[in-house]
């Protein structure tokens, strides 16, 4: 089963509807009411994107990560997701110079089991990851956005900056991820 932690993003009930069509099982919960423990119940993570900073919710969205890479769990992280992910692991974010908002073709550097080619998606960000850790694998990135797709080491670990679940192939994309 797949967990969705909502961490209040607009952009998740567009998430989850993709999900129910698709036949996916899933249970969504809050950062707050996930349990630590209960984490080994799902066999795959998506963390949503967010509305604003909430340290309560970094803390836990953190600790979520570090499980997922112990325990090799599958986990994809949107926009702030993948914010989340590389901070958690010593990368850096960083203001972007402008609001990214609208549709964005990402220019793929390496196929893997969620990427092939090139990718039409939504964006939908003010903030991006600056400094990519070096445990992380740089997949792909757009005319505004350097770290649009990435990698955590050999494991089923990623982050989209853009919102997948907002474009026919991010969908594609999601559809891969839970595949995996």
């Amino acid at each position: 089963m797949l967990l969705v932690v909502d961490n209040g993003s607009i952009y998740t009930k567009q998430l989850t509807d993709f999900l129910e069509n698709k036949e996916i099982q899933f249970k969504k919960e809050t950062p707050e009411s996930t349990s630590l423990d209960s984490l080994s119940n799902y066999h795959s993570i998506i963390l949503s994107g967010r509305r604003k900073n909430n340290k309560k919710i970094n803390e836990i969205n953190s600790k979520i990560i570090f499980y997922c890479i112990k325990n090799n769990i599958k986990l994809l992280g949107i926009c702030y997701g993948a914010e989340i992910l590389a901070l958690t692991l010593g990368g850096t974010i960083k203001q972007s110079k402008s609001i990214q908002k609208g549709n964005q073709r990402i220019k793929v550097f390496e196929n893997n089991f969620i990427l092939n080619n090139s990718l039409n998606v939504f964006e939908s960000h003010n903030f991006e990851i600056s400094k990519l850790p070096a445990s992380f694998t740089h997949l792909a990135e757009s005319e505004n956005c350097k770290y649009e797709v990435i990698q955590y080491r050999n494991q089923f670990i990623f982050g989209t900056q853009f919102h997948p679940e907002m474009s026919p192939d991010g969908h594609d994309l999601i559809e891969k991820f839970c595949s995996l």
